[in-house]
């Protein structure tokens, strides 16, 4: 049903986000959905941001 994709395709959506590296301080781009990271990222001084476990959507389906 593409005609619903609107409301729920922007929680499968990956959005870049920058995020300082904690051993040099650099911008490195992560890519997340909802706050976590889909997958791993390597900063030039060698540090990785992990990629991390995603939650599934709940959806509530109504009974007939």
């Amino acid at each position: 049903m593409a005609f619903m994709d609107g409301c729920e395709s922007k929680y499968r959506t990956p959005v870049s986000e920058d995020r300082i590296c904690p051993v040099c301080g650099k911008e490195v781009e992560v890519f997340t959905n909802r706050g976590r990271i889909v997958e791993d990222a390597v900063c030039p001084c060698g540090y990785v941001f992990k990629a991390e476990e995603q939650e599934p959507l709940k959806v509530e389906r109504a009974e007939e």
